[in-house]
């Protein structure tokens, strides 16, 4: 067989250039991107320096350990006017901290019996649970907050003219005043009792869920709980001495004094932010319970089981694999939503943020401590819930 001949000069392949290659443009193109951002940060850095210092503003956070000379209307841990702007910031923290924590658990529950309102075979149920969520998702949020705060400030009676309950429970324009309990050894053991109770319940509901799993037979969760979270306190209330002492809220001119207060404008907060974001959670809910094959639950009502017990122990574990994604990011859109306490005048991160602003001129630092603060709050609460959603994730048989 004759030897093939070579090829003519013509029908050579042609040449491997290195501007072809893919991958060494990858690597050129995000080498050209990241001096392109570094070259940016550099002229954004060094152009704010520049006028900060041509009209003489210091820069850096030394004022933070200067005195604030002003004063927070709630703070949850003590604060005075001597103290310093970063106690101040501190406390502004510990308010959005305590709006959002309240307000995802109570946007949680109230979305929930919404979401699972909106597939009741009742009709009146169903349609009022539309209407809710149609009405409150295209609502603006800030709207609703006025909208709430007037109703609370210009709805309710002044504080002479306060409703009473007991004596003890005084409900106004001012806010609503509760006895506050009177920290001593008796009360710190109860409440313990009340967190030992909490932890509890949830070793049990763990327990019986590996319990039916193992033998099919079910345990009333439900109730040992409640004795749990609230006979053990009492118990240790009744050993203990059974006498707890508690500040009463009493009238003192023209507001209350003693008892803790829960103010207009944290009401009007947690309120509007509970109504809102419980609107597209109760969204997500539906969407995770139709997301469950319907012969999951036809399965579950032939072997005994109630309708209510279908939707906690079959349909509901299965929907959360559909649910925490989206649920996540309405967490996250409510934190990032409290920033409208402000516009209401409850002093959170921002609003402190922006008297120490205006006192002290430094801005840029100001608002990059805001920056960083809901950063690092909005990535924690991301990290807690992927770490939830990787726990209940399905897994395969082979290991």
């Amino acid at each position: 067989m004759d030897a093939p001949a070579s090829l003519p000069p013509s029908a050579a392949p042609p040449r491997h250039r290195w501007w072809n290659d893919e991958h060494f443009r990858g690597i050129l193109y995000q080498v050209l991107l990241l001096a392109g951002v570094t070259g940016l940060g550099w002229f954004l850095v060094s152009n704010t320096l520049a006028n900060l210092g041509a009209r003489h503003i210091a820069t850096g956070f030394g004022f933070l350990d200067r005195e604030a000379a002003f004063g927070i209307s709630e703070h949850v841990i003590d604060y005075t006017p001597t103290d310093s702007y970063f106690r101040a910031l501190l406390v502004g923290l510990l308010n959005t901290v305590q709006v959002s924590l309240i307000g995802i658990v109570l946007a949680t529950l109230l979305g929930v019996v919404i979401g699972i309102a909106r597939l009741s075979s009742n009709w009146l149920v169903a349609r009022l649970a539309t209407v809710y969520v149609e009405a409150l998702r295209n609502v603006p949020l800030l709207l609703q907050l006025f909208l709430w705060y007037a109703l609370i400030t210009e709805g309710l009676p002044r504080a002479r003219e306060a409703l009473n309950l007991f004596d003890a429970v005084f409900l106004s324009n001012r806010g609503l005043r509760i006895p506050a309990l009177v920290w001593d050894g008796r009360a710190i053991a109860v409440v313990a009792a009340a967190v030992v109770g909490v932890i509890g319940s949830w070793m049990l509901a763990r327990w019986s869920r590996r319990r039916m799993e193992r033998t099919g037979h079910y345990f009333p969760v439900l109730r040992g709980s409640l004795g749990l979270i609230f006979g053990l306190p009492l118990l240790v209330f009744l050993v203990g001495g059974a006498s707890l002492d508690f500040d009463v809220p009493h009238l003192a001119g023209f507001n209350f004094a003693g008892g803790s207060n829960l103010t207009p404008e944290l009401a009007a907060l947690l309120i509007g932010l509970t109504v809102y974001t419980a609107a597209f959670i109760a969204e997500i809910v539906r969407g995770g319970i139709l997301a469950v094959s319907w012969g999951q639950s036809e399965a579950a009502m032939a072997l005994g089981l109630s309708r209510m017990q279908v939707l906690r122990l079959v349909v509901l574990p299965q929907s959360l694999r559909v649910i925490i994604p989206p649920l996540t990011s309405q967490y996250l859109n409510l934190t990032k939503n409290s920033t409208l306490a402000v516009a209401i005048g409850y002093p959170d991160l921002v609003s402190v943020a922006n008297t120490a602003i205006n006192q002290t001129g430094q801005a840029v630092e100001g608002v990059s401590i805001i920056m960083g603060v809901y950063l690092a709050i909005g990535l924690a609460l991301s990290l807690l819930m992927n770490w939830y959603n990787k726990r209940i994730a399905l897994r395969g048989g082979g290991r």
